[in-house]
């Protein structure tokens, strides 16, 4: 009934931008000219016209909100989560499509307040990007700004493909901040709001998927590490991949394999098969194959450095990472030790599957891995892929 009756989602993004828009005016009045801050990727703030004597065109004023400017604001943000968190995101009229638009610029401009404290900048972020969780994909073009409209940033990092992304800048920050500071207790309410955020963005706007993934998955260099052992942003969100913690694993693993536009072995290249594999069960795709559902480019933004082109082929799949040549454990065997030695193999799985510490699987035609009832199967199902290998061949 607020939402609908009373129109309680425009009364309340207003609110936001009343704040915004008073916070800027103040400043503009109090600041001289020569001390304030740009922030040109903000839509508000313009004061008066341009100042030839001082040099400064139409200045952009960056908000500076005091804490009871940031705790009316996070209230704000919280009564907006809970009349837009059950909105059918994909049924929306022009009207709903408008606010939506209207409600994201105007997060947008928030996400670039300083305050005074580091905590309650942290929380004002926080709460944003809760809110963002609940947007319809259309609306996250609204994080961006063009240059042609807005102007060159000052951070030449902050420009890409002709748009300002100085807001996903500070959105990937954040997400750098909680990948420091999180716990296996509290990982799930710490990262799932972000991922879910970044993701969504990423499948949505194909700008901000490729300066996160210039970011994230930049091309590979170094191959003879793991891709989990590490502190860059990819490393760290790798690791997060074989998490005990079930719901962060796998939006993690969602978000990368967004970045690789659904595309398996490109994940595969960046994280490893061991890594990937929980994903590629979950979806069916253990077998390879096309996983790429989303309405990605069709032009390929895939360039292999000269370290990673060297290495390529010594690459272990299963690692994602180069590994020096090993000797070959069975050189110098005879046939009949080599037999002795594959039974007693098969010997020790079969009683590990019996006493129920290991499951073996074999992968099914839907990609998916299926527990064998005995295992022999696993040498039924090598030959066969043998014969299938043959068939292709001829």
């Amino acid at each position: 009934r607020i939402r609908d009756e009373y129109h309680g989602l425009i009364y309340l993004m207003e609110a936001i931008d009343l704040i915004l828009k008073n916070n800027s005016e103040n400043l503009a009045e109090k600041v001289p000219n020569k001390n304030k801050r740009r922030s040109k990727g903000s839509r508000r703030g313009k004061k008066g016209a341009s100042t030839e004597a001082e040099g400064v065109d139409d200045c952009l004023v960056a908000y500076y909100l005091d804490d009871s400017e940031v705790d009316f604001a996070n209230e704000v943000l919280k009564s907006l989560f809970n009349l837009t968190i059950n909105v059918d995101r994909n049924n929306l009229d022009e009207i709903e499509e408008a606010h939506f638009l209207r409600l994201v610029s105007i997060l947008h401009d928030l996400l670039l307040c300083d305050t005074k404290s580091k905590e309650k900048k942290e929380d004002l972020q926080s709460h944003t990007v809760n809110l963002l969780t609940s947007m319809p994909a259309p609306s996250f073009e609204e994080l961006l700004s063009p240059v042609t409209e807005m102007g060159r940033p000052d951070n030449p990092d902050h420009e890409y493909d002709e748009m300002n992304v100085e807001v996903i800048a500070v959105l990937l920050q954040f997400l750098s901040k909680r990948l420091d500071n999180h716990t296996i207790q509290n990982s799930k309410e710490r990262l799932a709001p972000i991922l879910t955020c970044l993701s969504e963005a990423s499948r949505a706007n194909a700008t901000i998927r490729k300066y996160l993934r210039l970011k994230i998955l930049p091309p590979l260099k170094e191959v003879k590490e793991r891709p989990e052992e590490g502190t860059t942003l990819r490393n760290r969100l790798v690791r997060l991949m074989t998490s005990p913690h079930t719901e962060v694993k796998e939006l993690v693993a969602d978000f990368l394999f967004v970045l690789c536009k659904e595309n398996v072995s490109r994940l595969i290249k960046y994280t490893g098969y061991g890594n990937a594999a929980g994903l590629l069960a979950n979806r069916g795709l253990m077998l390879g194959g096309a996983g790429n559902t989303g309405n990605y480019s069709s032009e390929s933004d895939e360039s292999d450095t000269e370290e990673y082109s060297q290495y390529k082929d010594k690459i272990n799949p299963v690692t994602g990472c180069y590994e020096e040549p090993k000797p070959d454990p069975m050189a110098g065997m005879t046939a009949e030790q080599k037999e002795y030695e594959a039974i007693r193999l098969v010997e020790m799985i079969d009683k590990l599957a019996k006493t129920g510490v290991v499951k073996p699987c074999r992968v099914g035609e839907d990609g998916k891995p299926h527990p064998v009832e005995h295992i022999l199967e696993l040498q039924q199902m090598v030959v066969q892929n043998k014969r299938n290998d043959s068939e292709t061949d001829d």
